[in-house]
């Protein structure tokens, strides 16, 4: 029982489709981990039971080899013996002729006990040597197994150390994309932009306050080289420069006519 316990666990174990139990799984990794562990524990079950299968059949056939030589030297013995009483026999001598013939038929006797024992263990031999086989070949599908999910789990666990790595590239290279109005780089770029876009704006306005003061200069001036002017004709003093009517005319509303009236 334990026997067939142990051989259909093995052969289970051994066919088991690993694909299709990692697609099945929520985590295929914990899975693997822990099938690495059955599977390791298995086997060391199955070697402890396999070894003292292998060692009850190797005592049968230690037992059946002895049989076969008990038998063999009970036949040679039984040869002897016949041969003793021939000799006593053929010398005249029926009573020890008698004696080695009675030996002979003993050890013939006992020369068929050990081939009927010998015989006897022939099929228990056979069927444990039979057992051990498909032990030992369930045993190495098993350690195959056991490679394969030592494979799939180191491959698996390197694919997500890799995707993890990738992703914090990726991550990384995203987060300075200058290209990417979203990333840290952009950002700050964007920020520099319209400070300078504000920069350009004060210096504009600055611009354009300081065109308008100029222009209230010119003005004021003009004015004032006109009041000079008048006041210097009232005196009697400089005559007026050529054009400066004009000026003066551009300074203030004035009726064209009244100067006919001169």
């Amino acid at each position: 029982m334990v026997k067939q316990s142990i051989f259909g666990r093995i052969a289970q174990l051994a066919k088991a489709n690993i694909n299709a139990l990692l697609d099945q799984a929520e985590d295929p990794q914990k899975m693997l981990d822990q099938m690495v562990r059955d599977y390791t524990n298995n086997i060391a079950e199955a070697e402890s039971a396999v070894a003292q299968t292998i060692g009850n059949l190797r005592m049968l056939q230690a037992d059946y080899n002895e049989d076969v030589k008990n038998a063999q030297d009970w036949g040679n013995k039984a040869l002897a013996a016949s041969r003793k009483a021939d000799e006593y026999r053929s010398a005249g001598d029926p009573v020890d002729a008698e004696k080695f013939d009675n030996l002979a038929k003993v050890a013939i006797q006992r020369q068929m006990t050990a081939e009927a024992e010998a015989k006897s263990a022939e099929p228990s031999i056979a069927s444990q040597t039979e057992v051990v086989d498909k032990l030992k070949s369930g045993l190495d599908q098993m350690k195959n197994k056991l490679n394969q999910l030592t494979a799939k789990r180191n491959e698996l666990v390197a694919r997500s150390k890799t995707a993890a790595a990738q992703s914090q590239v990726h991550d990384a290279l995203k987060s300075i994309d200058i290209m990417d109005p979203t990333s840290e780089v952009g950002r700050f770029e964007e920020k520099i932009r319209r400070e300078e876009a504000k920069v350009l704006g004060q210096q504009e306005l600055a611009a354009s306050s300081l065109d308008a003061q100029f222009n209230q200069l010119e003005d004021l001036g003009e004015q004032t080289e006109i009041d000079a002017r008048l006041a210097a004709l009232k005196s009697g003093g400089a005559k007026p420069a050529i054009g400066a009517g004009a000026s003066a005319a551009s300074g203030a509303t004035v009726d064209e006519a009244d100067f006919d009236k001169l």
